[in-house]
């Protein structure tokens, strides 16, 4: 499903939408650091049935689902969407599809060819059209349309509502060449992703003007050029419906017509069962239903063993009849409805399972990757040593492993931000941030102050005056109403004591026992964090006047005063200034606290009970299950809580199990986890672009072109006049101008290895930032009729439209004649 969101600040829209991912960091030299070299494997193949032309019957009709029908057909628009995309790639010329490697590869229905011909002074590129190339008006495609693009996507003239003009920028002029079927484009700057542009190609009719190009393509496409004419759009149906095109010169489409139909994720089982759909994107749970179905495809006419009905015992179905039969005329009325609603659900799901079985599942690796973002804006994440424990903390494989390895897919962690397995170029760069370890997160998170007794230990205010004398009464008067609460709790111990004298004696001497053992671990403890601070031993009345007190530290409980965090993270504690030289102690010990491991980590089964997750008592009250006794960090009073937003629609189940992962692995080093589930249409504009989090799951598309298409998703944010951030794509906010400045110099590296090292480099300085951190790559399952060729899990490749249709001749009955 595709999430399309508008962030604070412009936005350059990048070529594929976003799919449901500041400063200058200090970075070790990452010269050799990945963790690999360029890699060999050749990713996970494309799953489509393929068939030879000659193999495949002309006519007939499939229908396609897409999730809704397009706002627009104009692919340049900031609305476009994943149908504007696949309904587009049948109509319009693409110049230089991806093959299945994930390359841009020169297409022969559109080009002869197209190469760099010129350097200096300045860039050229020559196209050659195909001579029989034309328009669905029978117009010549030339270098008419190629002007009117340019013009339309330069960014120079702002009537022109587009979403983004990476490249056209760059291009200085366009010229008929030596005949109407050439045309000259020369750059004013070197553009190594020349291929990029044009793509798809649109008629001088739609981008020749503003009103044009703004409203003309939206809700229809006059003039088309290629396999498939547009002839009609239905939204009460919910339909596109397309036609072979009569003037198609290259291979003629093996579909009478082609049908996009919306429907709903939630909705697709049942579209297959009832022969709406021919091929549509699919889930793990309806792939499991077709597997089933082809599986029980020799039960004999048996319900099946799965579905409604199959958890009930044969002791609870026996009470169920026993029931319905009885003398209680109510209660039997009750069973008798419910057996009635069950049969019929067991009816219906056998038949579903039935028809199913004329699907088959394809399955591959989306040309796409899920990643973990960070919003490093602000917030204990601005701070790079948090998220790079963060990335530190997570098992890349187990979670690869939980999405990828029950569809039976290779479940291997993507090792890249700006190419995936397979394509040229790939190289794991996560080296340059590190595999996951524990200890090391940990260190990092305690040298950026983080301890396991900071959420109860008094923060360093520097306050000073009337609220520095009233919190010293305050604290006085506390200190007075303790001891005088302690003695009253003596003089009553004292009197029980003399009423039973053995008893005393024997608490006495076990007292004292455990007082010993108690002392002697205090004073081992504090001998070993005098070694590992690198300083003697101070006195513990001293080191309280140097304001320095961390929980955890003597065995105290030490949480008298709870850890509130408000979502803002604001503290409700006030305190006084430290001492001047306890903010040296304190990072000795934080940094000593970071890789205490054993002996700071609570045990599960010495966790104590209390309150939910997140809750915390009012101010004054004392917490039942303190911050530090959970084994949770904190710091200045508040405790390490990451704000976790996740989608809660029936379609991201995966993603909302990986987030579960995810925070479990980050309570192993003491952060916690505020997860929010919203409404997936508003997941992505309203959190994601806007910034309302901390932690988000979303996913970015493959592209040929990472010097293009990957700068505006990791481009160091630029400050507003308005004091927001202008963030193009890179909804981490997080950046620096090394990353940028590779970019730039890989887009204007005309030498195409050369310009793929730019991008390991520039991959590399990314990990390191700590913003994205690439999990796996998506899977692709695609249920397709069984009788169906070339279509499918297409991975990286563009769909040949017209290469799709039906193996062999069709009988009557068949999919294609059902309905409807």
């Amino acid at each position: 499903m595709s999430h399309v969101g508008v962030p604070r600040g412009t936005v350059r829209k990048r070529r594929s939408l976003a799919l449901l991912t500041t400063g200058v960091l200090t970075i070790p030299v990452l010269a050799g650091c990945s963790s690999g070299s360029e890699e060999t494997s050749r990713g996970v193949p494309q799953d489509i049935a393929p068939a030879a032309r000659e193999t495949v019957t002309d006519g007939s009709t499939v229908n396609w689902a897409v999730d809704a029908l397009p706002v627009t057909f104009n692919a340049f628009q900031a609305d476009a969407d994943s149908a504007t995309t696949r309904i587009t790639g049948a109509l319009l010329p693409t110049l230089f599809p991806m093959d299945k490697s994930g390359q841009p590869k020169l297409n022969p229905d559109y080009l002869e060819s197209a190469k760099v011909i010129e350097r200096e002074p300045k860039q050229v590129v020559l196209y050659k059209l195909n001579q029989q190339a034309v328009w669905s008006d029978g117009r010549e495609i030339g270098a008419p349309d190629f002007v009117a693009q340019w013009r339309a996507l330069s960014g120079k003239d702002s009537a022109f509502w587009t979403a983004r003009n990476s490249g056209y920028e760059r291009i200085e002029k366009i010229e008929r060449g030596a005949d109407d079927l050439q045309v000259r484009v020369t750059f004013s700057k070197p553009y190594a992703d020349w291929r990029s542009l044009f793509s798809p190609l649109y008629p001088k009719e739609i981008t020749g003007s503003p009103d044009a190009f703004n409203d003309g393509a939206r809700t229809t496409l006059k003039n088309t050029a290629g396999p498939f004419v547009l002839r009609s759009v239905s939204k009460a149906k919910g339909t596109v419906t397309l036609a072979r095109n009569p003037r198609w010169w290259g291979d003629k489409a093996k579909l009478d017509t082609l049908v996009f139909r919306a429907v709903a994720a939630k909705d697709r089982t049942q579209a297959l069962a009832d022969g709406t759909v021919d091929v549509a994107d699919i889930d793990a749970a309806t792939a499991d239903r077709i597997t089933l179905a082809r599986r029980d495809r020799g039960s004999n006419g048996q319900p099946p063993a799965h579905g409604p009905g199959s958890e009930i015992t044969p002791a609870a179905a026996l009470r169920s009849w026993a029931l319905a039969h009885g003398s209680d005329e109510d209660a039997a009325e009750i069973a008798q409805a419910a057996r009635e609603k069950n049969r019929k659900a067991v009816v219906a799901y056998a038949t579903e399972q039935k028809a199913l079985r004329d699907f088959a599942v394809r399955k591959s690796l989306e040309p796409a990757y899920t990643q973990l973002a960070l919003n490093g804006e602000s917030g204990p994440l601005a701070d790079d040593r948090v998220r790079r424990a963060v990335a530190r903390a997570l098992d890349r494989q187990e979670l690869a492993q939980t999405v990828l390895g029950p569809l039976g897919l290779p479940a291997k962690p993507l090792g890249s931000h700006l190419a995936l397995a397979g394509q040229p170029g790939y190289k794991d760069g996560s080296g340059a941030l590190g595999d996951q370890n524990t200890k090391e997160a940990q260190a990092l998170l305690a040298d950026a102050g983080w301890t396991r007794g900071g959420a109860a230990q008094l923060p360093k205010d520097t306050k000073a005056g009337s609220e520095a004398e009233k919190k010293g009464d305050k604290d006085a008067k506390e200190d007075k109403d303790k001891d005088t609460k302690e003695g009253a709790e003596a003089e009553k111990e004292t009197a029980e004591d003399a009423k039973k004298d053995e008893d005393k004696d024997a608490k006495t001497e076990k007292s004292e026992k455990e007082s010993k053992e108690e002392k002697a671990d205090e004073e081992a403890e504090d001998e070993k964090g005098d070694k590992k601070a690198g300083r003697a031993s101070e006195d513990s009345a001293a080191s309280r006047d140097e304001g320095l007190y961390i929980v955890g530290e003597d065995n105290k409980p030490g949480a008298q005063a709870p850890a509130h965090a408000s979502a803002s993270g604001a503290s409700g504690l006030h305190v006084i200034a430290p001492a001047r030289t306890a903010a040296a102690q304190s990072a000795a010990l934080l940094h000593q606290a970071g890789v205490l491991g054993e002996d700071g980590t609570v045990a599960a089964q010495d966790k104590q009970p209390g309150g939910a997750a997140g809750a915390y008592a009012p101010v004054g009250t004392a917490a039942p299950a303190p911050a530090a006794a959970k084994g949770q960090l904190g710091k200045d009073g508040k405790t390490l809580t990451l704000r976790f937003v996740l989608p809660s629609g029936p379609g991201s189940q995966s993603l909302r199990s990986v987030g579960d992962k995810i925070a479990a692995m980050l309570e192993k080093i003491g952060i916690g986890t505020e997860v929010t589930k919203v409404p997936d249409e508003s997941y992505f504009k309203d959190h994601i672009a806007s910034g309302e989090y901390d932690l988000a799951l979303y996913s970015w598309p493959a592209t040929a072109y990472p010097a293009t298409d990957g700068r505006p998703i990791y481009a160091k944010p630029e400050p507003a006049t308005d004091g927001s951030l202008l963030v193009e794509q890179n909804y981490t906010r997080v950046g620096t101008d090394h990353i940028d400045q590779l970019f730039d110099q890989a887009a204007a590296e005309l030498d195409e290895k050369a310009a793929r090292e730019l991008m390991k480099q520039a991959d590399a300085r990314i990990w390191a930032a700590a913003g994205s951190i690439p999990l796996f790559q998506r899977p692709q399952l695609v249920a397709v009729d069984k009788k169906l060729a070339n279509v499918g899990a297409f991975g990286f490749a563009a769909p040949r439209y017209q290469d799709i249709g039906f193996k062999n001749r069709q009988a009557a009955g068949s999919p294609a004649d059902r309905k409807k």
